[in-house]
């Protein structure tokens, strides 16, 4: 066999083994209730349960595909006859769920992928008696590579590249070219050389006067989660070929335009959850399991798409369509022409979830979080030598415990309060603990050789009045009032409560939650912001609010007489919407880095926000410098040197769906100088 043949069938073979993984985590997502097909498991030869985050990424797939079969199902309801074609179909259910709803009136379903995958899919079905059963009695046998053929089902194992061969098969299988058809396309068109693909859409256009084409498959692959998603499909030997050329919807939709189709509309799956799902079907999934891993669920919906496309007048009928009014705000960023340069320092350091706070000038303290190694990270230390930023360990308490997406915050006279965070989804944390450096001292000699261990002392504080709910993903912000210390938590979420609001003070001094009148309009409950000492108060910026979009408000709790007052303050332009970003106050600007956000064009980098004048510029970053990727989300940040203007990015990461988890595994600096001056 010549070696390219060879290279050919080796990455077939590689293609048909995404179908086994696929329909396993398809049938999880089933388990769970996300949706109901009693089919799938006929499929598999053993069920695993995945992570909440792949059976909802299954979910929206599933979901969104089930969608335009039953609108094309709804707009044909009065053809005398309709057919769907899956283009490689692997061991995909459709035809017998759809069966069992009595949904298939007049219609024939053909399936179509390569003949070794067919052909162990026509053995599943005759051997399994449920499966058998939902067929209507076999026809006479068909000529060509028929591997099922009833009434209304036909499965057929050939190559979809062979053109000629597909459009003989088809036909010699019953296939009705000027019946309306719904093409189906999951994940598949891909895999092939961009010519291929585009040879199929564009042979499907010709030969299919009246009909539907529904692809869903990936985008965006320039940014960090999109440069991990490629590299697994790469390691598997399935390389995802059409998103270079087509890397975004726009892209997609322009695709078919030019390949014969009449319309098409393209939308991202936050779009298409967002915007399209009802909001009681929303809050039903996200009742399902424990969740807390927002910034990979946006990540990943923001990485794949759901297209339709038609021919003919009927199935413009079947489009997709646009909300209304999108809940996400259209909000696109002011890039300045500038980029911040970002560096790398020599220490390793990862962790997600953590929280920072400044021990002393030039040196960082590190709680919480998870690594490679887990959750319950040791503690660490950066400081700040002549030789630059390095890490030195610290004896963390049992006290403190296993923590994630709690607080850190500096006591006045020294001292931090760690505060919230979890330890799992179900399970806030209670205790509120001041934490001191060795004796509660300064904390060691800057000179102490890294591998040198510092130890915290770890101290539960019992606090009177009336606590706040617990919670994890808050702010905790110091302010004054009446010459008094307090910290005043703001929003974030728990096991009960998408979202929380409010906003509650701990005086420092007396160790009691306490109530200060407050004026103004509370801002709306969210999760995952920023919020910042400012001119004796509070700026607020960003967030997650309950339904799961992105904020992009700024409000102001300022100081007044009795108490505090909310302002909010209008922006122009407005900054996108984005969470899990980190932001401090330098002067009158404040300075918010990374996060995640909706919008297609580029990730965050560093947006000033001028509070003084009321407006906005983004600033991409330069990361030719460090590696790559760098991605900004779960991680900390402080400002390694006010006068210096720079800024010191600490962890952050994500699990990359089914790709994979990235941490970053150095701190990196960030320049703000040309982003200030």
């Amino acid at each position: 066999m010549p070696t390219t043949n060879r290279k050919k069938q080796g990455k077939d073979i590689a293609v048909q083994g995404t179908n086994d993984s696929s329909v396993v985590s398809k049938v999880s997502a089933a388990a769970q209730g996300y949706f109901h097909d009693v089919f799938l498991q006929h499929f598999v030869c053993k069920a695993a349960r995945r992570a909440p985050l792949i059976n909802r990424g299954y979910y929206v797939r599933w979901r969104a595909v089930d969608s335009c079969l039953k609108k094309f199902l709804h707009i044909t309801e009065n053809c005398p006859k309709r057919q769907i074609l899956s283009l490689g179909a692997g061991f995909d259910s459709t035809y017998f769920r759809l069966r069992a709803e009595e949904a298939l009136d007049r219609t024939l379903v053909f399936e179509v992928d390569f003949p070794d995958v067919t052909r162990r899919k026509a053995a599943l079905i005759n051997s399994n008696i449920t499966l058998r059963g939902m067929l209507d009695p076999s026809l006479p046998p068909l000529t060509g590579p028929v591997y099922v053929s009833s009434g209304q089902y036909r499965l057929l194992g050939v190559d979809i590249r062979e053109e000629s061969q597909v459009e003989e098969a088809l036909g010699a299988a019953g296939l009705d070219w000027d019946a309306p058809t719904l093409i189906l396309s999951e994940v598949v068109l891909t895999y092939m050389e961009t010519k291929w693909s585009d040879d199929v859409i564009s042979w499907a256009a010709k030969l299919l006067p009246q009909s539907l084409f529904v692809m869903y498959e990936q985008i965006r692959p320039h940014d960090p989660f999109g440069w991990i998603m490629q590299h697994h499909f790469v390691k598997l030997n399935s390389t995802l070929h059409a998103l270079q050329q087509y890397p975004d919807t726009a892209a997609q939709r322009l695709r078919f335009l030019h390949k014969g189709w009449q319309q098409c509309v393209c939308l991202d799956m936050n779009d298409f959850y967002l915007q399209l799902l009802p909001e009681e079907e929303r809050r039903r999934v996200e009742s399902l399991e424990p969740f807390d891993e927002y910034e990979e669920w946006h990540q990943k919906c923001s990485h794949y798409f759901i297209l339709t496309a038609s021919r003919g007048s009927l199935m413009a009928q079947a489009l997709l369509t646009h909300a209304p009014v999108s809940p996400v705000p259209l909000v696109g960023p002011s890039w300045s022409p500038a980029a911040l340069s970002v560096q790398t320092v020599p220490a390793c350091l990862e962790g997600l979830g953590m929280a920072s706070t400044p021990v002393s000038p030039g040196q960082v303290l590190l709680t919480g979080g998870c690594s490679k190694g887990g959750r319950g990270a040791e503690s660490r230390i950066l400081i700040r030598g002549q030789e630059g930023w390095r890490s030195v360990s610290v004896e963390t308490p049992t006290e403190l415990g296993v923590r994630l997406y709690h607080t850190a915050s500096s006591l006045p006279g020294g001292g931090v309060l760690v505060y919230g965070g979890r330890s799992s989804p179900l399970n806030p944390i209670r205790s509120l603990y001041r934490v001191t450096l060795g004796s509660g001292g300064p904390p060691g000699p800057l000179d102490s050789e890294e591998g040198d261990t510092e130890k915290l002392s770890v101290e539960q504080m019992v606090c009177t009045g009336d606590p706040p709910p617990l919670r994890w993903r808050h702010t905790a912000t110091a302010v004054k009032h009446k010459g008094k210390d307090f910290l005043f938590v703001f929003g974030g979420k728990n096991e009960s409560e998408a979202a929380l609001g409010g906003g509650y003070f701990l005086c420092l001094e007396q160790q009691r939650w306490t109530q200060i009148p407050v004026e103004g309009a509370t801002p709306e409950p969210r999760h995952t912001s920023s919020a910042c000492p400012y001119r004796g108060g509070v700026v607020v910026f960003g967030g997650l609010d309950r339904w799961g979009v992105p904020l992009g408000d700024t409000v102001v709790l300022r100081p007044t007489d009795g108490g505090f007052c909310w302002e909010r303050i209008e922006l122009q332009p407005p900054p996108v919407p984005r969470y899990s970003h980190s932001a401090h106050v330098i002067g009158e600007k404040l300075v918010v880095v990374g996060g995640v956000w909706l919008h297609s064009d580029g990730v965050p980098g560093v947006v000033i926000i001028d509070l003084s004048t009321c407006s906005s510029v983004e600033f991409r970053l330069d990361t030719t410098s460090v590696p790559w990727p760098l991605m900004l989300h779960s991680f900390c940040s402080e400002l390694s040197d006010p006068e210096e203007e720079e800024l010191l990015l600490i962890g952050g990461g994500g699990n990359c769906f089914s790709f994979g988890t990235h941490f970053n595994l150095q701190p990196v600096t960030v320049d703000l100088r040309p982003a200030l001056g």
